[in-house]
């Protein structure tokens, strides 16, 4: 009976994962709000906004595309979402599904993704299918996302060196590191993101970060 109870009182203190559903707002081709929840499709990359893709001599804005080619196929539908995880930036991580249709597995097929194989072989197959009928990504010249992302922010200035206090959003909460701490050389910070650069502990500390620690 006492193991019983046990298991109860912990089955009710372990929040159960929330499963968004709702209408579907686009914000990127791998990113969505539903029902006002941000949502980070799980599974999938596609290309950051302002990221260039080329094709024929001509250059556009690869991230613009494939949120518009994304938007045209699922602006208003109701999605279903299943939770997976939350990201560093606070983002449900899930898997959603428009009448019965996986929209990471239509989106990579299409060629609008890449299927993110750090975290998932799922769309591995829709990949190849794309691929091979050079479909969307795969018919332009264009960076993987991560190695954009890395270009993006591998030397960032600081902004003033009198405030070179960095302010990280991750997994872990809004922890800001000193200079000198064994993160900070490798921690980049993205204002689109809400991560800011601090004059002094004081201020960060005022803004809701905490302090690395290490």
């Amino acid at each position: 009976m006492f193991r019983i109870l046990t298991l109860l009182v912990a089955l009710c203190a372990t929040p159960a994962m929330a499963a968004p559903n709702g209408t579907v707002r686009v914000i990127d081709a791998d990113t969505i709000d539903v029902g006002g929840t941000r949502v980070r499709l799980f599974g999938i990359d596609a290309p950051e906004m302002g990221q260039p893709c080329s094709a024929d001599g001509r250059q556009w804005d690869c991230g613009a595309w494939t949120r518009d080619a994304v938007r045209n196929r699922f602006e208003g539908t109701y999605a279903r979402c299943q939770q997976r995880d939350i990201d560093r930036y606070g983002r449900v991580v899930a898997q959603c599904t428009v009448d019965g249709q996986d929209m990471g597995q239509l989106i990579v097929y299409s060629g609008m993704a890449w299927a993110f194989r750090r975290y998932s072989e799922t769309y591995d197959l829709d990949e190849k299918a794309a691929a091979i009928a050079e479909r969307g990504l795969w018919a332009v010249d264009v960076q993987m996302p991560s190695d954009f992302r890395a270009t993006q922010f591998a030397d960032e200035p600081v902004p003033d060196r009198n405030c070179a206090i960095k302010g990280n959003i991750s997994s872990s909460g809004r922890i800001y590191h000193m200079p000198g701490q064994e993160h900070y050389d490798r921690t980049r910070i993205n204002p689109a993101n809400g991560e800011r650069w601090f004059c002094t502990q004081a201020e960060a500390e005022a803004a809701g970060w905490r302090a690395a620690r290490r």
